[in-house]
């Protein structure tokens, strides 16, 4: 058995922008945090249950943020750190998950506070209430915009360990197109930074919310339907609920180590076994944004054939970080 990379004590799975997205992460940290001031303050003024909510939110995400931020700051500065087998390249999924987890209690308050005003509706300040959810609005696609920006569709895959393999990779780099939009979809999911994911379904669910609100709010100040702001406030929880699902569907998988892309794992397959060749054994999993790991058992009747030989048929799957073949003769 051989490790790829066995010579090579490094172990960095960190995605490309890593750094920028930290800083971006603490700047819509400040941003927020004076906006959930504003609107839980606001909202407790002029009796909007769901500028309250909106603000409560908004707390919420700027803990969130707080947590992706400090993910960001750890993984930077264990990467090196050997207690770590396959790096920190997966604290970004443990924050996203959290973070998710903490997205569905918010909600569920939400929606519990919704029916409760529904039941027992209370005046509403509207020409106070509906400037405060504006400014929210403003803010929330502000930091959406900040964060947006380090969503790169391809978050490089030139990291710490490709040592060797570039020119394999660049030569076969063409025919990854050949397998579709599967193929692709799959990529681009291997490339995912889900801490700042986490982050950015943080904020489009305060301004989705805040959408709600402000035409809650303006319905119920034009036809004098009050029960427009808790039904604003129970089609956010649900909004919510249904992101918060999906990223913890995402980050869970990952933190269990299911098998990021079925379809490549089978062409992983059909590449060691065009030869008469057997793959009795395969792990594939996540290592970080842009970087998974393989570990492989080969069953052959060529003596000549060692690690090396299935490595380099290996070379083409470009998001290939970390790769250990075992090779038998039988």
């Amino acid at each position: 058995m051989t490790d790829r990379y066995a010579n090579l004590h490094s172990h960095v799975f960190l995605g490309e922008g890593h750094e920028r997205n930290e800083r971006r992460a603490w700047t819509v940290i400040a941003l927020c945090s004076f906006m959930m001031v504003a609107e839980i303050v606001g909202g407790l003024l002029f009796g909007s249950i769901a500028l309250v909510a909106d603000g409560l939110h908004m707390s919420t995400h700027a803990s969130a943020l707080l947590l992706a931020a400090l993910a960001y700051r750890f993984a930077r500065r264990h990467a090196g750190d050997d207690r770590f087998s396959f790096g920190t390249g997966k604290f970004g999924d443990l924050a996203g998950f959290t973070s998710a987890i903490v997205l569905a209690m918010i909600a569920l308050l939400i929606g519990y506070e919704a029916l409760t005003r529904f039941l027992w509706p209370v005046p509403i300040r509207f020409n106070e209430a509906i400037p405060i959810a504006v400014l929210g609005l403003i803010v929330n696609v502000a930091s959406a915009l900040l964060l947006g920006g380090g969503h790169d569709h391809d978050q490089g895959h030139g990291h710490g360990h490709r040592h060797g393999h570039d020119h394999a990779h660049d030569v076969n780099h063409a025919a990854d197109h050949e397998y579709g939009h599967a193929h692709e979809d799959a990529h681009h999911a291997a490339h995912r930074d889900n801490n700042l994911r986490a982050a950015v379904v943080h904020v489009l669910a305060d301004a989705a919310v805040s959408i709600l609100v402000i035409v809650g709010l303006t319905l119920g100040r034009l036809f004098g339907w009050l029960w427009m702001d808790p039904a604003a406030g129970l089609l956010g929880a649900i909004v919510i609920a249904a992101w918060a699902y999906t990223l913890i569907r995402d980050t869970g998988a990952i933190l269990l180590d299911m098998t990021p892309d079925r379809g490549m794992a089978e062409r992983m397959r059909a590449a060691i076994e065009t030869d008469g060749d057997r793959l009795t054994d395969l792990h594939l999993w996540r290592l970080g944004p842009g970087h998974l790991g393989a570990i492989l058992s080969v069953e052959t009747k060529q003596r000549d054939r060692g690690p090396d030989y299935y490595q380099s048929l290996l070379g083409r799957f470009r998001p290939l970080s970390h790769v250990t073949v075992e090779v038998q003769l039988r």
